[in-house]
C-alpha cells in the first residue's frame, strides 16, 4: 500500500473507494465500465464506490447522451472533507462526555497499546492542563516518536503544563522551558518509564 493509499484509508476511504478515486485522479473523466476495468473490481462494487465517493463530495459526473462520465473533484476537497468530519465530531463531544462521566467507575484501569495508545495518553495529559511527573526517562519518547514529541511539547507550552522529571545522574534532557529536573545518583539506565498525572 502506497503512502497516498494509507492516508486515504486513515480518513475513512474503503479499499474500493481508494481504487476508484485514484483511477479518476490519474485518468480524468472516465465511464464506469472503464473505471471498473482499470481498478480491477466488478462493476457493482465500482458503482457502489462511486456512490459513496459522491456522498463524500469527492466525485461528480456529467451526462453526455445516456452515458455518465465520472470525474474526481480537486484534491483539496480532501481537506474540506476532513474538516467536516472534525466539525461533526465536535458537535457530539459534549453529549458523549456527559455519558462518559456518568458511567465512569472510580478506580477503573484503562489499558492502552501501541503507538496510537501512547498518543492517546499524551493527548489526554495535554487536555487536562495538569502537571505530570515522570520517573526513569531515557529519551525513548523523543527517539521513537520525534514528530509527536514536538507536538506534545507545543501543547504543553500552550496549556502551561509542566513536567517534573526524576532521572539518573548524567542523563541530559533538552527541554528546559516546561520541564523541571531532579537527578538520582547510583541508579542504572531504566528500561521503562513511569508517568503520573492528575485527573479531573
Amino acid at each position: 500500500m502506497t503512502e497516498i493509499e494509507k492516508a486515504l484509508e486513515k480518513i475513512g476511504f474503503s479499499p474500493n473507494e481508494i481504487k476508484v478515486y485514484l483511477v479518476l485522479i490519474n485518468h480524468g473523466s472516465t465511464k464506469a465500465g472503464k473505471i471498473s476495468k482499470i481498478a480491477n473490481i466488478d462493476r457493482s462494487s465500482c458503482y457502489n464506490a462511486l456512490k459513496l465517493l459522491q456522498e463524500k463530495g469527492m466525485v461528480s459526473y456529467v451526462s453526455i447522451g445516456k452515458v455518465k462520465w465520472f470525474q474526481a473533484t480537486g484534491p483539496r476537497r480532501l481537506l474540506d472533507y476532513v474538516r467536516e468530519q472534525e466539525d461533526s465530531v465536535k458537535e457530539i463531544i459534549p453529549k458523549l462526555q456527559e455519558r462518559h462521566q456518568a458511567n465512569k467507575v472510580e478506580g477503573q484501569v484503562r489499558l492502552f497499546k501501541g503507538i496510537k495508545g501512547i498518543k492517546s495518553i499524551f493527548l489526554d495529559m495535554a487536555r487536562t492542563g495538569k502537571d505530570n511527573y515522570v520517573y526513569g526517562s531515557e529519551g525513548q519518547f523523543s527517539q521513537r516518536m520525534p514528530e509527536f514529541a514536538l507536538q506534545f511539547d507545543r501543547l504543553k507550552k500552550e496549556n502551561k503544563i509542566h513536567t517534573k522529571l526524576l532521572i539518573r545522574k548524567g542523563r541530559m534532557e533538552l527541554d528546559n522551558q516546561t520541564t523541571e529536573y531532579r537527578y538520582i545518583p547510583n541508579i542504572s539506565e531504566s528500561p521503562a518509564v513511569t508517568i503520573f498525572m492528575e485527573t479531573k
